[in-house]
């Protein structure tokens, strides 16, 4: 089915990141962080392009050097799907979708995106990833976004709080009564849709949750989900980063 279509492969990367500036160029076991990413969307041998979009010049130097594409984008856009949408004015080719992979995912797995390209059989609009939720920790963390879908597959909401909440029951048999979903930040676009989706506006929704796919929602916009069995590793600050290196992963 892939192989039909057009896919560009993008990564955005800020170097003023507030809660850990200078992110993509960290160096994890001898690469930096956004090299690391770089390569493990490499191994996914589908997409006409892979693009490191950036606002920085140090990490448009280093990204050349191993090899990468790299455009040149505004330092105003406020999020990734914004940089994407540049990218994607810029491209010359005809393209299907795009695929918005965030630079501060070194350890992300080529079967996640091999399970999200699953979803532009239909093609939808646009396409995320969920989990499936099986421990207390994630289901009640606000730092871990979930969703609920429709019958489908499509995405109904997403929220910090745990949704859907099972009235009448203990809060401790949640998961053994119910099923649940994390939503993991991988996006894809229909190339028709992605232009459309950067220029709305900040939705109230949005607001209240701080999640940019709410205000796609609210638009009228529909997300299809696709399940992973992995689980995503992404680094937002340099806790993260020691957190990661105390469980091995990196030396």
């Amino acid at each position: 089915m892939a192989s039909n279509l057009s896919i560009l492969a993008i990564i955005p990367a800020r170097f003023a990141s507030t809660r850990f500036p200078g992110k993509p160029l960290v160096e994890i076991n001898g690469k930096t962080m956004i090299q690391r990413t770089y390569e493990q969307v490499n191994k996914l041998k589908i997409w006409a392009d892979v693009i490191i979009a950036t606002d920085d010049i140090r990490i448009k130097d280093v990204a050349e050097n191993f090899g990468a594409k790299v455009v040149m984008t505004s330092a105003e856009h406020v999020s990734g799907t914004d940089r994407c949408a540049e990218v994607l004015s810029k491209y010359g080719d005809d393209v299907d979708y795009v695929v918005n992979i965030q630079g501060d995912e070194p350890f992300i797995h080529p079967t996640q995106l091999e399970d999200l390209v699953l979803g532009f059989e239909k093609k939808p609009e646009l396409v995320t990833l969920v989990k499936k939720i099986e421990d207390d920790g994630t289901l009640f963390n606000p730092n871990n976004p979930k969703v609920i879908i429709d019958s489908t597959g499509k995405a109904i909401y997403f929220s910090r709080q745990t949704i859907p909440y099972l009235r009448n029951v203990p809060p401790n048999e949640w998961l053994s009564q119910g099923v649940f979903y994390k939503h993991i930040g991988l996006y894809a676009y229909r190339s028709d849709i992605l232009p459309k989706i950067a220029h709305l506006k900040p939705s109230f929704l949005e607001n209240c949750e701080s999640l940019e796919q709410l205000r796609w929602i609210e638009n009228g916009y529909q997300i299809q989900t696709m399940k992973t069995d992995l689980e995503t590793i992404g680094i937002d600050t340099p806790e993260d980063l020691n957190r990661l290196k105390s469980m091995g992963f990196i030396s």
